[in-house]
């Protein structure tokens, strides 16, 4: 299992939640962004709160000394996120979490001309790293609390083993991880996003999230 975990945009909503429950599960977080004055704000705050050492870098220098990246960043920074990345992320397993969100339609799905956002990540980054998607129906709101949060997190991938280890990551987040088959099904539950900001206006619901019913409460 890998231990270090650089976060990608880390100081966003959903790289600071996912940051701080790694953190809090014994892992090292290395928290990445353009901005690395931001990222060791985020870092600092995060570490006093928790009382741990939580390190802080640039998004490069962050993908080239995690050992597991995670890549947080809103999709109209994706490929540009990856390409600065690629060089440091070869042989390594990074989990992409975008979701193509095209405002002002958000609740429009609006999939990229790759088939996901996860497929774009795979060719962004090439063959030498294994691209593993996850994170896209958790509210990040609810995942920043220490409250438990009724959503299971379906994690895709070409390579059984690196969905493995993501499902451990998941886990370590106090959520649900099931394996939901090749990258290219992450379609599938990046276009459910849009579904459910749907429903959260529609009934003014606070983070609907998605549970599979009938499989195993642990499906490593």
């Amino acid at each position: 299992m890998t231990s270090s975990v650089a976060i990608i945009g880390g100081t966003g909503q959903l790289g600071a939640a996912i940051a701080r429950r790694l953190v809090k599960a014994g892992r090292t977080v290395i928290i990445g962004s353009r901005d690395v004055a931001k990222a060791t704000a985020t870092a600092a705050a995060l570490g006093a709160e928790l009382g741990r050492t939580v390190d802080s870098a640039t998004n490069l220098d962050a993908a080239a000394r995690g050992e597991l990246v995670i890549v947080t960043v809103p999709f109209a920074n994706q490929e540009a996120t990856l390409r600065e990345i690629a060089p440091q992320v070869r042989g390594k397993i990074v989990v992409d979490t975008t979701v193509p969100l095209v405002p002002p339609k958000v609740m429009r799905v609006q999939l990229p001309p790759e088939g996901s956002a996860a497929l774009r990540a795979q060719q962004a980054l090439g063959e030498g790293v294994r691209v593993v998607s996850a994170f896209h129906n958790v509210a990040a709101h609810k995942l920043a609390t220490d409250e438990a949060v009724a959503c299971d997190v379906l994690v895709f991938g070409d390579e059984k083993a690196a969905r493995e280890e993501v499902l451990q990551v998941v886990e370590d987040c106090g959520l649900r991880g099931l394996h939901a088959g090749a990258l290219a099904n992450s379609a599938a539950a990046e276009a459910l996003t849009s579904v459910l900001i749907f429903i959260n206006k529609h009934y003014a619901a606070d983070g609907a999230g998605l549970q599979i019913t009938g499989a195993a409460p642990s499906a490593h």
